[in-house]
């Protein structure tokens, strides 16, 4: 016997939680926004930022995973792993030290992810339009998540100092829209449905 998912229990679940929790998805979606702005202005500031932070990642993950392979010695494969995690190290501490020198990697890092994001919130957008009205902001933050990776990819390399802050404050902006407008519709459905 298979068990099937109450799909429309489930939606309307989701649907209450966001209602629930209107305000403080209005918050963060007003905190991206400004984020955002703050990004567009001063992109290469930006782009300086986010490499920094990026390499701070790495340096940290890296650390913590070379102690933990480091307690297992034995296990296969130690050399390859006690490498790799050296390798993030390294990584991290040349983005944390030289930010700028990053940029490259870290632009084609940031075409991937925003294909993915892209991709992810169209599909989100699609799946779940019957149950929120800003579906269409959601679809719209991946389309234009999408058309960002392209103007990346397209201008690759010569605007890696900037492109990244840019890019990703006005991800950022689109995003927080997206999140106001749904904290808006669901406490309107809320209002509506008392």
């Amino acid at each position: 016997m298979s068990i099937q998912p109450d799909i429309e229990g489930i939606r309307r679940q989701m649907a209450a939680t966001i209602h629930a929790h209107w305000k403080l998805v209005l918050a963060q979606g007003v905190v991206m926004m400004v984020l955002g702005f703050l990004a567009v202005a001063e992109p290469n500031v930006a782009t300086f930022a986010v490499s920094i932070f990026v390499g701070w990642l790495f340096f940290i993950g890296g650390i913590f995973r070379a102690l933990s392979v480091w307690r297992s010695r034995a296990m296969p494969g130690f050399a390859w792993s006690l490498l790799t995690a050296l390798l993030a190290i390294v990584f991290g501490l040349i983005l944390i030290f030289r930010p700028l020198a990053g940029a490259l990697t870290l632009t084609m890092v940031l075409i991937a992810f925003f294909i993915l994001e892209g991709i992810t919130a169209i599909v989100l957008a699609v799946q779940h339009r019957e149950h929120l009205r800003s579906w269409g902001w959601v679809l719209f933050s991946g389309i234009v998540d999408l058309l960002l990776a392209f103007l990346i990819w397209d201008g690759w390399p010569s605007s890696a100092d900037w492109a990244i802050g840019l890019l990703v404050g006005i991800n950022m902006l689109f995003f927080g829209l997206s999140l106001v407008m749904t904290a808006l519709t669901a406490r309107l459905m809320g209002n509506q449905a008392r």
